[in-house]
């Protein structure tokens, strides 16, 4: 089944591409490692302390789950998560330069393909295509471009989040009026002036 075009972690020239800066793994087996980040219009990598503040959140649930990172610009969450023993991630990324970053970077870390997927393309496209069930689901979409909706839309039709799985979404506060059904339980929220970020689980009682 086509799922968007898969990145092979593997590339055939030992010359990365060029960046600007780095994001930093901040716990885990990969703890203080900086992985490369490409400057491309609206990647907007979590800050450290959003970051910290999350995989808080989210400590008990990382351990051999499986993820998706939806937005994955930088791969910071999904990459995060994977130095705290999720057993996968998918990581979907429109642009062809960040999703090729995410590749070099997983090779950086060593990571095998049974430990990342990485599809290129549109979110609403490759997420429609999905099948699979996961367990973690990360959500930090560009800001200002309305995508919430409908990509919700989309997770619950296609029924990607497992039983009891959780779903993280950032987002700026003028963009938190999303709905979501009626079983996703909202757990854990913090709001600044510039950012919303919000923790939910599927209920199914």
């Amino acid at each position: 089944m086509k799922r968007g075009v898969k990145q092979s972690i593997k590339h055939k020239s030992n010359k990365y591409l060029k960046t600007t800066g780095s994001v930093r793994i901040i716990s885990g087996q990969f703890r203080g490692r900086k992985l490369p980040v490409i400057n491309v219009a609206g990647l907007r990598p979590t800050t450290d302390r959003n970051k910290e503040m999350l995989f808080n959140w989210l400590m008990q649930y990382v351990t051999d789950a499986r993820c998706l990172d939806v937005f994955s610009g930088s791969g910071g969450l999904g990459f995060e998560a994977l130095s705290r023993y999720a057993q996968h991630c998918t990581f979907i990324e429109l642009d062809q330069v960040a999703a090729r970053k995410l590749s070099e970077n997983a090779e950086l870390l060593s990571l095998s393909s049974e430990q990342v997927d990485i599809l290129k393309g549109n979110a609403l496209n490759v997420l429609g295509q999905l099948t699979q069930a996961y367990d973690v689901i990360f959500l930090d979409p560009p800001f200002n471009q309305k995508l919430l909706p409908n990509v919700i839309e989309l997770i619950v039709r296609q029924d990607l989040l497992s039983m009891e799985g959780l779903i993280y979404i950032e987002c700026e506060p003028a963009a938190g009026l999303y709905t979501v059904p009626s079983n996703w339980q909202l757990l854990k929220e913090k709001q600044s002036s510039q950012v919303l970020s919000r923790l939910y689980q599927r209920e199914d009682y």
